[in-house]
């Protein structure tokens, strides 16, 4: 049987790898060298449940949306990653490779952030567990979402604003492969996403791949099996799509749906739809789909949404998307502030702008009655109100 997971050389068909300056060699293969021997340790696993548990607050809901379900033809159910503690599903992926840390001797953390919400989730698990945070975030983002900052610096992170580029996550990411080249022996990088050198693209999905085995024991209490007919997630650089279909990606079964941010139009030069325009190329580390002109430099990605205008994307959903095991669909700012108005006023959650575009692809798939349909809100609104104010679509002004 065919499978989409990883190989031994940190491959998803084509894509992935680790292609990283020498300085980094060492630091790269510690990691390779011990993540998955933690990962699947008996104390690693009991802290780290743990903590999921009582800290913060799985499993996480699967919630039927009926008004949604009426809308689109389907029964629909919401994984409301949103509900976690910190308000995303980024936490998750923090907890586990923060006390991956600990165990290799780090005592200093860093990452980088886009929306914000990997930072918050850092800067948190870094304060429960006593750790030095450094967080590197786009000037660009940092203005946009000034709540997540103050969150960030009043966690006892230090949020180091970035002047380089578009000023937004590819830079924020970046200089924290700088810091990291600087500081080899004591630091450790955090990396929020399924992207970077392997073994991280891997590491991540299997940290997030919590919200798929949730999935598949809630759809079994609800529907008496356990897999839906469709799974639908956001993708920037793709950890909340990864953990989404983690425990599927095999199960042919189940239709993945990936949406991506379309921004003001794919034809329009102002978009982050990585997957539809990108082509193969290096991107902090890893060789994935990449947003680049005829010379091949990075252009600069564009979405309402700063969690994901990224130049990349994760390899694991490139392969996805170059075997067509996942249908990838474009979303624009205009359809994603209309889904997330329409989730709003229909089922009262207000969803972060990441997920609203999932919500999104909603209309531009056709579903049966029968059609049991899984998509994650990988985040809450919090953070996003002022935006959606100043972006209120046409049909609900006054």
């Amino acid at each position: 049987m065919r499978t989409y997971q990883i190989n031994s050389e940190g491959y998803y068909g084509e894509f992935g790898g680790a292609y990283i300056p020498e300085i980094l060699h060492r630091c790269v293969e510690e990691l390779r060298a011990n993540y998955q021997r933690v990962l699947n340790s008996d104390d690693f696993k009991t802290e780290f449940d743990s903590l999921l548990r009582d800290y913060v607050g799985r499993p996480s809901p699967l919630y039927l949306a009926r008004r949604l379900s009426e809308r689109y033809g389907c029964t629909l159910y919401l994984k409301r990653e949103d509900l976690n503690h910190t308000g995303a599903h980024k936490i998750n992926n923090a907890i586990g490779q923060i006390l991956l840390a600990r165990r290799m001797g780090k005592r200093r953390i860093i990452a980088e952030t886009g929306a914000g919400q990997h930072g918050v989730a850092t800067a948190t698990v870094c304060a429960l567990m006593d750790m030095e945070c450094i967080i590197y975030m786009g000037k660009t983002d940092v203005d946009r979402q000034h709540v997540n900052v103050e969150r960030m610096k009043m966690l006892g992170a230090e949020v180091r604003p970035v002047t380089a580029g578009n000023m937004t996550l590819k830079d924020a990411t970046n200089e924290a492969i700088r810091d990291w080249c600087r500081h080899p022996a004591d630091t450790y990088y955090v990396i929020g996403s399924t992207v970077g050198p392997h073994p991280y693209p891997d590491m991540v999905a299997r940290l997030q791949s919590v919200i798929s085995r949730e999935i598949k024991a809630q759809l079994l209490e609800h529907e008496g099996r356990d897999y839906p007919d469709y799974l639908m997630a956001c993708v920037g650089g793709g950890s909340n799509a990864a953990g989404t279909i983690f425990h599927y990606l095999d199960d042919d079964r189940v239709h993945i749906v990936l949406a991506e941010a379309g921004g003001k139009g794919t034809d329009t030069g102002l978009s982050a739809a990585t997957i539809r325009l990108g082509r193969p190329g290096i991107i902090h580390g890893a060789r994935t789909l990449v947003m680049q002109d005829e010379d091949g430099q990075i252009t600069e990605p564009y979405s309402i949404s700063a969690g994901l205008d990224y130049p990349g994307v994760g390899p694991l959903h490139a392969n996805l998307a170059a075997t067509r095991r996942a249908q990838v669909l474009a979303v624009t700012d205009d359809e994603a502030l209309r889904a997330a108005y329409e989730l709003t006023r229909l089922e009262g959650i207000i969803p972060a702008l990441e997920s609203a575009h999932a919500l999104g692809a909603l209309s531009k798939v056709h579903f049966r009655p029968s059609d049991i349909v899984v998509l994650t809100v990988s985040g809450r609104g919090d953070k996003d109100i002022e935006t959606y104010l100043n972006n209120l679509p046409t049909t609900l002004q006054a």
